[in-house]
């Protein structure tokens, strides 16, 4: 059994995933960004261990996210999944940044860099991304072409399969279809991106 921590799981993908692998036997920690979708999600999804609470469209409450997600650590594995849906109004949060671009744009983008920088630093660690492709949930709109349940076995299996298998550094798509940019995979680019994270949150990327 696996201790897995998903953001973006009070509803859509997330809370599907979540779903799939509490029935699979792992203890899920899920993730909101208010108290009250919080207690929805723990509603919806019977047998979740416990969840956080936490906008990802603030720095501030994210970096609060991240240390309570270590107090409740450590897990064995962390899906990086939030996305809200395309049709919420446009809103500017508290740093600034139009919030739909922030966590559909910046957000997925730093997830794959991250992913790679991650398996280049931590090579005891396997980190890797994937794309669930254009599926029906809130976020991909009713007529996403995507099969949803694709995506909800590619990401389940990514989150427990062995790291011999899987590997470390890679990019998954659920739907056959994607490529990752090749910037991703240079290691300047990178090292710049996790400078400009320490500038912003304070936080720096620890190399052991």
């Amino acid at each position: 059994m696996a201790r897995i921590f998903i953001t973006g799981s009070s509803d859509g993908l997330g809370q599907l995933v979540a779903r799939r692998l509490i029935s699979q036997g792992h203890s899920v920690t899920l993730h909101a960004r208010s108290s009250s979708r919080g207690v929805e999600a723990l509603s919806a999804v019977p047998g979740a261990s416990g969840i956080l609470i936490g906008d990802l469209s603030s720095l501030s409450q994210t970096t609060q996210l991240a240390a309570e997600a270590n107090k409740g650590g450590p897990f064995d594995t962390v899906i990086h999944n939030a996305a809200v849906g395309f049709r919420e109004s446009r809103t500017i949060t508290d740093d600034g940044i139009e919030r739909l671009f922030a966590i559909n744009a910046l957000a997925p983008l730093m997830n794959v860099l991250l992913a790679f920088a991650v398996a280049r630093h931590w090579p005891g660690v396997s980190s890797n991304a994937v794309s669930p492709g254009w599926v029906k949930t809130k976020m991909g709109g009713a007529s996403a072409p995507g099969d949803l349940n694709k995506a909800v076995e590619t990401v389940s299996w990514l989150a427990c399969a062995d790291v011999d298998e899987i590997g470390s550094g890679n990019y998954y798509s659920a739907q056959g279809s994607d490529d990752v940019h090749r910037a991703a995979g240079d290691e300047k680019i990178q090292e710049q991106f996790l400078k400009v994270c320490e500038e912003i949150s304070g936080v720096s990327f620890p190399n052991d």
